[in-house]
């Protein structure tokens, strides 16, 4: 990190610095790039990109990264205004990460003006250009697989996090051969060419999905989804009994990077998906969601140094009639935290709500909003609860704007205040192939909630609606969403 700037560089200062201001000047030169600055960074977030999937759907055509204008005041209001379509057919593009955040947000050299978009499936990366015009991001670069293969001995890239030191790390979940292992590969900041694993030798995990850093406590955490292979084309519960999914975090040492704790969480914390650590670059504990017990454990630094995790949320099954199973999960598969660790958000794909948790007692997280968008138990659908420990009766569809909203509620995206939670209903285009077809064959929607930050409380914005269904070569799956100027997913403080 560079010490002769004190802000000169991308992002924010603090977590809270990012709640609310608007991020520090970014080295934009012309009269023009200053225009589209003030307009596009802004205190409220004015675009955001999402990657669009077709992989698993009748359409024969490249996944590709939208542009999606979120200005109240635009006559573009919730309307795709760019598509940058990949080169390649059936990627599976899926998270996305930032080239710089405001873990280099005391380097001057640095500039948030690519992004790095993983291909889930094809093990492809590809670097957008979004710096020379925001509105319109182009290709910059293409990392090919077998540059992966060969220089890392991994596949299937995830979750991708900007390094202090200039680098980009991301996250794997399999070999080559479609086996699960958990290793990271390192980019050059600059050339986005592959240097190597991230991990030292032999030290890969068995299986691999999100991570996060911290590192004033010199430690990463990262969590497991499954086998590629096993996950690939569907969810099979036998595949769960015979071990290829996961169940552990893995605790790593920032400095050396090796694996120095395992905490295997149980069958109540199978599939450990999305990790957040505490945006308090001084806090030691955070939370993870696991989704097929619906659970959320936080994770800990012990008195004695080492860490460990407890069970905080349970969300209970539902014995139904009329779906695979008798007894459906909630599926946790998403979830944040407010950028002032105040509020913890997740969504239930199956069950079809988005919680809000007041989390200022760490232990004992209190839910203090709800709303149902969607899911698997709606009221006039196929599947008959037989037992809810929560409800009454089965929640009624949700129609917005004249259309019905197919899937769950899945991705989520806080604004920096706070006070707008957006959400995208695609978990993965095999599973929702499985699991909502309707889904594919109408295409995804994105939605807003209105947040209370003081009581808490969730509501939707019946004034939006960004349909996916309404796309020019066909429906597609909408999937994760990223802010020009970061957000809290994306962005670690040193």
């Amino acid at each position: 990190m560079a010490s002769t700037c004190s802000g000169c560089g991308p992002g924010y200062k603090t977590p809270l610095d990012a709640m609310k201001a608007p991020p520090p000047y970014e080295r934009m030169s012309s009269s023009l790039a200053n225009w589209l600055y003030s307009a596009l960074f802004g205190p409220r977030e004015k675009i955001v990109y999402l990657p669009c999937i077709y992989r698993n759907t009748d359409i024969q055509k490249p996944d590709y990264l939208a542009t999606v204008d979120v200005n109240p005041q635009s006559p573009n209001f919730c309307k795709v205004i760019h598509r940058l379509p990949m080169p390649n057919l059936k990627d599976e593009l899926h998270h996305s990460g930032w080239n710089a955040c405001s873990s280099c947000y005391d380097d001057p050299s640095k500039r948030r003006n690519r992004l790095i978009l993983p291909s889930l499936m094809s093990s492809r990366i590809y670097v957008v250009d979004v710096g020379t015009d925001p509105l319109a991001p182009r290709l910059h670069k293409m990392v090919e697989p077998i540059d992966l293969f060969w220089k890392c001995g991994l596949a299937n890239p995830h979750t991708s996090h900007c390094l202090g030191s200039g680098q980009i790390m991301i996250s794997t979940m399999g070999d080559p051969s479609g086996n699960g292992k958990g290793g990271f590969v390192l980019l050059d900041g600059e050339t986005f060419e592959v240097i190597g694993n991230w991990e030292q030798p032999g030290e890969a995990a068995p299986f691999g999905y999100d991570f996060w850093y911290q590192p004033r406590h010199n430690v990463m955490i990262s969590t497991e989804w499954g086998a590629p292979k096993a996950l690939g084309h569907g969810f099979n519960p036998a595949d769960v009994k015979a071990g290829h999914y996961g169940q552990r975090l893995h605790v790593w040492d920032w400095t050396t990077h090796k694996r120095i704790q395992t905490l295997d969480l149980g069958e109540e914390g199978a599939v450990p998906l999305e990790i957040r650590f505490l945006h308090d670059p001084d806090a030691a504990e955070g939370f993870v969601g696991c989704a097929l017990q619906s659970t959320v454990f936080r994770f800990y630094k012990t008195r004695k140094g080492d860490w460990a995790a407890e069970k905080v949320i349970q969300i209970p099954s539902k014995k139904v009639k009329g779906w695979a199973l008798p007894e459906m999960p909630g599926l946790i598969t998403d979830i944040l935290i407010s950028l002032d660790d105040r509020f913890l958000y997740f969504s239930n794909w199956l069950h079809g709500d988005i919680r809000q948790y007041d989390i200022t007692d760490r232990k004992n997280p209190r839910m203090v909003g709800q709303v149902f968008l969607g899911g698997s138990i709606l009221k006039d659908g196929p599947v008959k609860v037989l037992q809810d420990k929560e409800l009454k009766s089965q929640p009624t569809p949700r129609i917005l704007k004249g259309k019905r909203v197919q899937g769950g509620p899945q991705m989520l995206q806080l604004s920096l205040d706070g006070r707008r939670l957006y959400v995208t209903t695609s978990l993965y285009s095999a599973w929702d192939k499985q699991f909502y077809p309707d889904l594919v064959k109408e295409g995804s929607v994105m939605m807003q909630i209105d947040v209370d930050t003081d009581k808490g409380g969730l509501k939707l914005n019946e004034n939006f609606l960004v349909d996916f269904g309404a796309e020019p070569h066909g429906p597609a799956l909408a999937h994760e969403l990223r802010y020009p100027g970061g957000d809290c997913t994306s962005d670690i403080w040193l």
